[in-house]
């Protein structure tokens, strides 16, 4: 049997992270990887944004690490030149029935420690982006893009600079909580076990089926929920946005909202739709809807312009409300070497320093 002090399941953005802060504190770690790749499932699926922490509840997980992260990202970002680009972001009211809820998110965000964000007139926002209607506009400057990609494998090499070894192919089946130690049986190629003073699930989509594999796991494991929200980008046509432009938001998501890419091209997305296994084909008759939400805020969008794109599941806690990132350290998961993460979403990119700090600050390292 391998003895290694810590193991991190799920090499995404945010398993990326944690493996780089447990390296830099010289902690011998090894991060697994069912599939090929860094990043192949949620991190790789999303709008890439860098969000400034404007919509989540006060006193949340979201809250907290979403700001604090954010400053920590454009931080690392810069350091390391790792592309990205503080475009800002608009929230847009279509009519006066959404005016409140510009309102309340501006109080949100200020209560958040969000300090830099404004509501502007119906003329402020068309001098920036003239090709937006609305009735008016909360200005987010601090939102950005990043290329996530990139960021991965920043985090991946200060991650290997550091000690770490990251094995692909080698999903994890099955494991004993014993009394100290925790015993993973691994799959792939050569299968194998191992003990570790330290096991981190991050295992994203995954990991609520890690956690039940473990024998003698007393944690409780949360419902789990899937969100599948499919992107269009634009095609046949060229326009130039200068910020991201959301809606208000609707129930499980964001809202349609248009982003950009750091080449500047625009895609639209994304929607929620409730789903109970992992598909990421994209039906393209749902850019049907697309058309009547974009036209909300962007009404020259021309007929036949979306065209399918791409697709990502946010793994949820719950299916109504914000659920908020559960993060279970030794005192919730009875073990002191199991930490344990479930419905990181949505801004789990913004927030992988942060959720890294907090979790090696759970696993009581220094």
């Amino acid at each position: 049997m391998f003895k290694v002090e810590a193991v991190v399941v799920g090499a995404g953005v945010v398993g990326l992270a944690i493996a780089r802060a447990l390296a830099l504190r010289g902690v011998q770690v090894l991060l697994l990887e069912k599939e090929g790749v860094i990043g192949r499932q949620t991190s790789s699926r999303s709008s890439e944004v860098i969000h400034a922490g404007l919509y989540y509840e006060p006193d949340s997980l979201k809250a907290q690490f979403c700001v604090r992260g954010r400053d920590m990202l454009y931080r690392y970002c810069d350091e390391r030149r790792v592309p990205n680009r503080r475009c800002g972001k608009l929230v847009v009211a279509t009519d006066q029935s959404e005016e409140a809820y510009l309102g309340h998110l501006l109080q949100r965000a200020l209560g958040n420690g969000v300090e830099d964000v404004e509501l502007i007139s119906p003329e402020r926002l068309s001098n920036l982006e003239p090709q937006i209607r609305g009735t008016s506009a909360l200005l987010s400057p601090s939102t950005g893009i990043v290329d996530s990609h990139a960021l991965m494998q920043s985090y991946q090499a200060d991650a290997e600079g550091a000690g770490a070894t990251i094995a692909f192919h080698v999903p994890v089946l099955a494991g004993i909580v014993t009394g100290r130690t925790i015993q993973l049986r691994t799959g792939g190629i050569e299968s194998a076990e191992l003990e570790a003073d330290l096991v981190v699930n991050a295992a994203g989509l995954g990991a609520w089926d890690l956690s039940a594999s473990l024998s003698g796991l007393h944690a409780t494991i949360p419902p789990k929920f899937l969100a599948k929200g499919n992107y269009f980008s634009l095609t046949g046509t060229r326009v130039v946005f200068h910020h991201l432009v959301y809606p208000v938001p609707e129930p499980g998501g964001l809202g349609v909202h248009l982003t950009l890419d750091l080449a500047g091209q625009p895609r639209f997305g994304p929607d929620v739709e409730w789903v109970d296994h992992i598909d990421y084909a994209v039906d393209p008759e749902r850019g049907r809807r697309f058309y009547a939400a974009i036209r909300r805020y962007w009404q020259g969008l021309p007929d036949g312009a979306l065209q399918p794109a791409y697709s990502g599941i946010r793994p949820k806690t719950a299916a109504t409300g914000q659920p908020d990132f559960l993060i279970q350290g030794p005192q919730d998961t009875g073990h002191r070497g199991y930490v344990a993460l479930y419905g990181i979403e949505s801004p789990g990119l913004t927030a992988s320093l942060a959720i890294a700090e907090h979790v090696v600050q759970l696993a009581g390292i220094a």
